[in-house]
């Protein structure tokens, strides 16, 4: 979609001018030609709070906000005013993207993709904070980008003309591919990435450690700028779907396998564990659920977005997997983050079809199906409880976040006339 963006900060320029692609020269056959959009950014002008009152939001002080982030569909224009933080820019548009994109048979997508030495794609669908970028960033596969698609007729496409990760304890020797995009050395003039919302020191050091700001610390850049990408951007019907997780109970396994079924359900919940930095207001994680993994960026009622995810999976018969990037052995504040490495064995796996030759045993509380083992995965890790040096503890946080689930699916689905053979795959159900 043709986008003009205009704005009096030179850093929302620079912004859109990495994360948005430049309008080819074959525009005419797009379904976007003769349909721009116009975006106004102005980031540091602010509302008027009083005025606003009763209209905005409440921040976590009590006072309304000064900021809004605003689409006219009709007119075709957006306007970003009061807020700096560049991700208002790229989930603005996103949020167009998803609104006008089913209309043309085209399912958006909060995700990123990736391609195999063979040409097979996968999906990693996930809310911010669960490893959508980190784990796409694979020096074995090419990237087609991190976080927004379209999957079509003919297959899988990129919104984005870069990448926009999470900063915060960035490792170089765990995440190599990410480190050098935002701190490779290159003259100004052509440089371009953005560090955002980073503790930096009068001599020019970053240290991505240091949350003192805030945990949501960024990184903008080109694709480019990465070492294993697809240049095109575009790929073929996904063979394997990944469902990315951040619970914070420590009840999830690292990875299971779902059904078509078991997948509609995780698809329709989106639950993950709001992390600090990803919303204003989180210090600490929050169960939260979020309808495909994106519902504050998905405008059109819920079954448009349901109905064509499961009819393109089973039309292509894709894999489906849950991946948890949380917590093993406790919750949080007494277990541990999933080791990244750990989670790119299991992704591997799945990716390869190495998890298709395991046995699963079903797991009745969340149906879903656990693997007993993994190559080059410590089997004592699957099965979440046996990480539990407190079994009973286990037992009671896992039937509590189930018993979420199930509260949660009434209130939001109950009356939505879910298919039955859905609705008895809800966790707590």
């Amino acid at each position: 979609m043709p986008t003009r963006t205009i704005s009096d900060f030179s850093l929302a320029s620079l912004f859109t001018d990495n994360m948005f692609r430049e309008v080819p020269e074959n525009m005419e056959q797009s379904i976007f030609a003769g349909r721009g959009f116009t975006l106004l950014v102005l980031p540091y002008d602010k509302l008027d709070r009083q005025r606003y009152d009763g209209r905005l939001r409440k921040m976590p002080a009590g006072m309304t906000s000064n900021m809004a982030v605003a689409m006219d569909m009709d007119r075709s224009m957006g306007i970003v005013y009061g807020s700096a933080y560049c991700g208002s820019i790229k989930k603005l548009m996103f949020t167009v993207m998803n609104y006008y994109l089913p209309a043309e048979n085209i399912l958006p997508l909060h995700c990123s993709a990736n391609e195999g030495p063979d040409g097979d794609i996968a999906l990693l669908l996930g809310l911010s904070g669960t490893g959508k970028t980190t784990l796409s960033a694979d020096p074995e596969r090419a990237l087609l980008g991190d976080d927004e698609h379209g999957w079509s007729d003919s297959g899988i496409a990129n919104f984005e003309n870069g990448c926009y990760a999470k900063l915060i304890n960035l490792d170089p020797q765990k995440e190599p591919d990410i480190y050098d995009a935002i701190m490779h050395e290159s003259p100004y003039l052509e440089h371009g990435s953005i560090v955002e919302n980073a503790m930096i020191y009068p001599t020019g050091h970053f240290d991505f450690d240091d949350d003192r700001i805030t945990p949501n610390s960024r990184g903008s850049y080109l694709l480019s700028c990465l070492k294993n990408i697809k240049k095109s951007s575009v790929g073929t019907h996904p063979s394997t779907v990944l469902f990315l997780t951040a619970d914070a109970n420590g009840v999830l396994p690292p990875i299971a396998r779902l059904t078509s079924s078991q997948a509609m359900i995780w698809f329709l919940m989106g639950y993950t564990s709001k992390l600090a930095g990803t919303e204003t207001g989180i210090v600490e994680p929050v169960t939260t659920f979020s309808r495909f993994f994106g519902e504050p960026f998905m405008p059109r009622n819920p079954d448009v977005y349901a109905s064509m995810l499961g009819e393109r999976m089973k039309a292509h018969d894709a894999e489906v997997y849950l991946v948890n990037t949380g917590w093993s052995g406790g919750p949080y504040g007494v277990g541990h983050r999933m080791d990244i490495d750990v989670t790119r064995n299991l992704v591997r796996a799945a990716l390869n079809g190495e998890l298709k030759k395991v046995d699963y045993n079903d797991d009745e509380l969340f149906h879903i199906q656990v693997p007993r083992s993994c190559p080059g995965v410590p089997a004592g890790i699957l099965n979440p409880r046996d990480t539990w040096s407190d079994k009973k503890a286990y037992d009671l946080r896992a039937g509590k976040l189930a018993a979420e689930f199930s509260s949660h699916f009434d209130k939001a689905y109950g009356q939505k006339n879910i298919a039955s053979e859905v609705v008895s795959q809800c966790p707590g159900k």
